[in-house]
C-alpha cells in the first residue's frame, strides 16, 4: 500500500499470545458496587492501557513501552500478547528527546477510515514532551492493508512551557468536532482541538485550555453524555508498584472546554475533583481510564498494581454506571465473580475464604505491611476447592 506521509513503519507478522496463568482483576467501588467486573485471563501485564478499541471482529487495548504495544481479545475477556506499532523508531523522536526512554500512555480513534494511534514522547520527570500520531487502516495484522505511518509530533512542550505534552486523550464530540486532553505534573490538564480530516492540531496557533490542576495530575479522559461532558483525570503518583498512590477523580462541564466542577461544586481548575476510584485490597493504585462504548454499555480500561504479584502492572476493565443524578460510577465488585480471591493464589495453592476475606479492614489487603488486620491463608491440599460453599470441606 502507498504511503505518502512521513516515515513508513515496518510491517509485523501476525502475533499469536500464549496463554498466561489464571488471572483476575478487579477493585471494590467507592460510591457504589454494582455487579461484578468482568473476570480477565491471558497476558494482562498492562501499563497506561488505551481505551479498548474493535477491529473486524477483535478487540484492541494499546499500552506504553516496547514500541508502544498491544493486546488483543475476541470477548474482552481473554487477552493475547500483540506486537508492536514502532519496531523502528521514528527519526524525528530521536531528534526531538534524545533522553527518551520509550513511547508511553497512548489512545486510539477510528476517523475517516484510518485508526489514529496519539502516543506520548519523553523521559522520566521531563517537561520536554511531545504526542505523536500514527494510523493505520486496520489493526489486524494479518491484513495486507496492515501498515503503521508515523506522521510526527502533534503538539510539544519544552521547558518552562505551562503544560506537559504526555498522555494523550481524544473526545469525537457528538458535534463533529475532535479534541485532544492531555497533561501530567506542571500546569496540570489541558485541551486543544484537533482537526478530524488530519487528526493534527487544528492550526499551530489554536487555542489551548486549562482544564484540571493538582499537584501531582495526569490522564485525563473525557467522555460525553447527557448534556455534560465528563472528565476524568488521575491523582497521586504512578510507577512504584504497591507503593503507587495513583487513584481517579472526575468533573463535570456543560462545554467541552470548561468550567468542570466535581460533585461538591468545587472547579477542577482549582483542586476539585470527586474521587472514583482507589486502591483497595491487593488491587494497588488504579489509573489511566480509557472509555469505549458499544451496544449501549460503556467500558473502562485502567491498570492496577497488584500487590500478590509484586506491584505488577495489570490490565483492569469493568463497565461504567451512572447514578440517578447523572455522575459515573464503576463496577468492580470482582468478589461477585469468584467465590475466593483465587487470581495469584491459585497458582500457589492459597485460597482466601469469603468468610475471613471480610473480616479485613476496608482498604487494607492482609499483606499490606500498613494493615492492621493480618492472618494466614488456608493451604488447599491437593483437591481443588474453588467449586465448594465451604473451602473447610476440602480440610
Amino acid at each position: 500500500m502507498a504511503c505518502t506521509q512521513a516515515a513508513r513503519i515496518n510491517k509485523e507478522p501476525a502475533v499469536r499470545g500464549l496463554r498466561a496463568p489464571f488471572g483476575v482483576t478487579g477493585l471494590l467501588l467507592m460510591h457504589i458496587t454494582v455487579g461484578a467486573q468482568e473476570p480477565l485471563r491471558g497476558v494482562l501485564s498492562v501499563h497506561d492501557p488505551s481505551r479498548i478499541i474493535k477491529c473486524k471482529d477483535q478487540y484492541y487495548v494499546f499500552c506504553s513501552h516496547n514500541g508502544i504495544s498491544w493486546r488483543s481479545s475476541a470477548d474482552k475477556r481473554f487477552w493475547a500478547a500483540g506486537g508492536s506499532v514502532f519496531y523502528t523508531q521514528p527519526g524525528w523522536t530521536t531528534n526531538f528527546a534524545p533522553d527518551l526512554n520509550g513511547f508511553w500512555a497512548p489512545d486510539i480513534v477510528y476517523v475517516n477510515g484510518r485508526y489514529h494511534l496519539y502516543y506520548s514522547v519523553s523521559s522520566w520527570g521531563s517537561q520536554v514532551s511531545a504526542i505523536g500520531l500514527a494510523t493505520n487502516p486496520t489493526l489486524d495484522p494479518i491484513d495486507p492493508a496492515y501498515q503503521w505511518t508515523d506522521l510526527g509530533p502533534v503538539i510539544q512542550s519544552t521547558n518552562g512551557s505551562p503544560y506537559n505534552c504526555i498522555d494523550p486523550s481524544v473526545l469525537l464530540d457528538a458535534n463533529g468536532t475532535m479534541w485532544l486532553a492531555f497533561g501530567s505534573f506542571w500546569g496540570g490538564i489541558y485541551l486543544v482541538e484537533l482537526d478530524p480530516q488530519t487528526g493534527r492540531r487544528k492550526s499551530p496557533d489554536s487555542p489551548v485550555y486549562h482544564l484540571a490542576w493538582k499537584e501531582a495530575i495526569e490522564a485525563p479522559c473525557i467522555i460525553q453524555r447527557g448534556g455534560y461532558y465528563y472528565l476524568f483525570v488521575n491523582w497521586g503518583a504512578c510507577c512504584r508498584g504497591m507503593d503507587s498512590t495513583y487513584n481517579i477523580r472526575v468533573g463535570r462541564s456543560t462545554s467541552v472546554t470548561g468550567p468542570y466542577i466535581d460533585r461538591s461544586g468545587a472547579n477542577m481548575r482549582f483542586g476539585g475533583g470527586t474521587l472514583v476510584l482507589k486502591t483497595t485490597g491487593k488491587y494497588i493504585g488504579p489509573g489511566h481510564i480509557g472509555l469505549f462504548e458499544e451496544d449501549g454499555t460503556t467500558w473502562a480500561t485502567f491498570h492496577y498494581y497488584d500487590a500478590d504479584a509484586g506491584g505488577a502492572p495489570t490490565l483492569g476493565i469493568t463497565r461504567l454506571r451512572w447514578t440517578d443524578d447523572g455522575w459515573p460510577a464503576l463496577e468492580t465488585d470482582w468478589a461477585a465473580v469468584y467465590r475466593y480471591d483465587a487470581d495469584a493464589q491459585r497458582k500457589r495453592a492459597v485460597l482466601w475464604p469469603a468468610a475471613e476475606r471480610s473480616a479485613i479492614k476496608p482498604g487494607r489487603h492482609p499483606r499490606d505491611r500498613s494493615g492492621t488486620k493480618r492472618f494466614k491463608p488456608i493451604r488447599a491440599i491437593a483437591k481443588r476447592c474453588s467449586e465448594l460453599a465451604n473451602i473447610r470441606s476440602c480440610l
